[in-house]
């Protein structure tokens, strides 16, 4: 995918590891009678999903756009946070993927280790670390912590770890048409959550790079990697950050062609496939290259890959 994009699990293949799909699958799970996080209502409504202004990677299958009804859900209002997600590891002993799998996608300009820790350099995008040591609890290498990012979003966790989550915290993934729905926050064909324009009155309303990438980052958005989830400002749903920060894992599978037969009625996505599907950009997203901060666009990635931009949010 895109060159801001997260590699797949195949990209940071080392000789010295096996493929994720070697970890165990047996994850204690366990029913949580409290869902860490707080909900908004997402009322019964009709919009028109995909592409308005063709701005996107024709391979990301953004058009036709279709109209889609769905009915009412909640949807958590940040992304699950790393406090949201140690109170899931407290109750079941559960290990992410990237636990498992011993290596996990740092930028490199965020990496904290030793160079010993750098197993590769993931294929075809360089910029992307094959990093042992790195997972959720180190989200920048071995050496790094979470001490001060409590209230930023979990990273390094792949579709099954969220899939675990949403089965202890008895929600669900959110299916893609609900994501762009909610990400819309009740305007019609906008190209952003709050409008049309990136920087209204100057002012920045979502975590990208700003820059040249992949050497150079201003910054000016405040934060060079993500942000704590209350940062800037909710949608017109009370969503906050629908752009940026963090990719977010939904239910469905990817497939480019979906939206050309996709149904009407409260789609759930194709009922197979190789890739998820990603919404909502990361905080390496930059107009001139990669715009998939804009509420049509689309990613997808293997179920068991995990890197230091990619999260999720949960729906019941």
């Amino acid at each position: 995918m895109g060159s801001c994009c997260s590699p797949s699990s195949a990209d940071l293949t080392s000789p010295r590891h096996g493929t994720p799909l070697d970890a165990p699958t047996d994850q204690p799970h366990t029913t949580t009678t409290r869902t860490p996080g707080e909900f908004a209502d997402i009322p019964t409504g009709t919009f028109t999903m995909g592409d308005h202004h063709h701005e996107g990677n024709p391979k990301d299958g953004e058009t036709p756009i279709h109209q889609v009804n769905l009915p009412a859900f909640r949807m958590q209002t940040t992304t699950v946070t790393n406090t949201h997600f140690q109170e899931f590891i407290d109750a079941t002993g559960y290990r992410t993927t990237a636990e498992h799998f011993g290596i996990s996608a740092v930028f490199y300009a965020t990496f904290q280790g030793q160079r010993s820790d750098i197993l590769n350099q993931a294929a075809g995008v360089p910029w992307w670390l094959a990093v042992q040591g790195a997972d959720w609890r180190h989200p920048d290498g071995p050496a790094s912590t979470l001490t001060g990012r409590e209230d930023h979003p979990v990273v390094h966790v792949s579709f099954d770890d969220a899939q675990a989550y949403c089965a202890w915290a008895g929600t669900r993934l959110p299916t893609e048409a609900e994501w762009e729905y909610a990400a819309r926050g009740g305007l019609q064909g906008q190209r952003l959550a709050w409008g049309d324009e990136l920087t209204p009155g100057g002012e920045w309303n979502c975590n990208i790079w700003q820059g040249q990438f992949p050497h150079e980052n201003t910054a000016e958005d405040g934060y060079l990697t993500t942000a704590p989830v209350h940062t800037y400002h909710p949608n017109g749903y009370g969503l906050w950050q629908m752009a940026g920060n963090v990719w977010e894992w939904c239910q469905d599978w990817f497939d480019a062609d979906y939206y050309s037969h996709s149904p009407v009625d409260d789609p759930h996505g194709p009922e197979t496939g190789r890739r998820r599907v990603l919404r909502g950009g990361s905080y390496l997203c930059h107009d001139s290259y990669c715009n998939r901060y804009r509420v049509a666009a689309r990613n997808s990635n293997t179920p068991d890959s995990t890197s230091g931009n990619i999260s999720f949010r949960v729906v019941r």
